[in-house]
């Protein structure tokens, strides 16, 4: 039985929709036991309209503090042990459960994280990781996109083969190429950290493919990408951006006369597998990688859809899979 501490008051539509998805999640998958971490009453609350759930594999764990999202990371995660976060945290740390979900605090999460559940012996820097949907319907794994906005070469060593691991496990590609991201496709591109962290790439024993560019990660240059904290977030929020302007723009100019109306109609089943192939609820969140624990954190405005998936594509078969056991085996 895998079990998996969800923190149902961390996030914009906690704790309805986080409550709604996880016991969406436990319905799809027998083998699932779930702690709703957070205040019992509201909990319960949100329970009781819910139909045809496992009330068995479904347990509440009281907690009487949240963090909210504009508190100071670090000191909340310190002074508020009785938080949602920080007893879901716990569950992990004291192997109750493999792994945990919110969507709340980011700060905090990666904060809690270190602090409680602790890094894997080797890690020095964890990175947090997402998979970025490309054009051809495939996925890529960005990393770090912002637990930590320095990094040495041996950083970008590690995110490589973590990433490369989580790839294999979660996307079932044996051979994971892996890209560093940079200005330029030759060997001696770069800055400092570029230049220094290729050569402990390519002699790394990973599928090293060399230097990939901005402009080719959307078309799947690689399965794997790996940066610093800062030019990840960069990039990701600037994909974010794009896509987001691109619908609203086409959405716009579909709208604008009746021709255009009949168009779109045409066009629907198109557009809306292009969004849906394009859309970050597919696997509900990221992971942060190299805790002992998996760690899994969803955006802050989360639904019942992308809290299910967080739990059902990543925190359960990365636990089934032991995936940090793997890592540890690597390093």
């Amino acid at each position: 039985m895998i079990k998996i501490a969800v923190d149902a008051m961390g996030g914009d539509l906690a704790p309805g929709e986080i409550i709604k998805g996880a016991v969406d999640a436990a319905g799809a998958i027998e083998d699932l036991t779930i702690f709703l971490v957070g205040k019992r009453e509201k909990i319960t609350e949100k329970l009781e309209p819910l139909q045809n759930y496992p009330k068995d594999r479904v347990i509440i764990v009281d907690a009487r503090e949240v963090i909210a999202a504009d508190e100071q990371a670090g000191m909340a995660v310190k002074k508020k042990k009785d938080s949602s976060l920080h007893v879901a945290m716990n569950l992990v740390k004291e192997q109750h459960a493999e792994a945990v979900v919110s969507s709340g605090n980011t700060g905090a999460f990666m904060a809690g994280a270190l602090l409680i559940i602790g890094r894997i012996k080797g890690i020095s820097r964890p990175a947090l990781a997402p998979l970025i949907p490309t054009f051809n319907g495939d996925r890529f794994m960005l990393l770090d996109v912002g637990a930590n906005v320095d990094a040495r070469p041996e950083h970008l060593l590690h995110y490589g083969i973590m990433g490369s691991i989580y790839v294999q496990k979660l996307l079932g590609k044996n051979l994971p190429g892996v890209g560093l991201l940079n200005i330029g496709t030759e060997e001696g591109k770069g800055n400092l950290l570029t230049r220094e962290a290729f050569p402990l790439l390519k002699d790394s024993g990973l599928h090293f493919i060399g230097n990939i560019e901005a402009r080719d990660l959307m078309d799947g240059a690689a399965d794997v990408v790996v940066c610093d904290g800062f030019t990840g977030n960069i990039v990701l929020k600037t994909l974010e951006g794009v896509a987001g302007g691109i619908f609203s723009s086409l959405k716009k100019e579909l709208n604008k006369n009746i021709k255009s109306k009949l168009g779109a109609l045409m066009l629907m089943s198109g557009l809306k597998d292009m969004k849906k192939s394009l859309d970050y609820t597919e696997y509900g969140g990221a992971p942060l990688l190299g805790v002992k624990g998996i760690c899994i954190k969803s955006h802050g405005s989360s639904n019942a859809r992308t809290i299910k998936n967080a739990i059902v594509n990543q925190a359960y078969p990365l636990s089934r899979e032991k995936v940090n056991d793997i890592i540890r085996g690597e390093l």
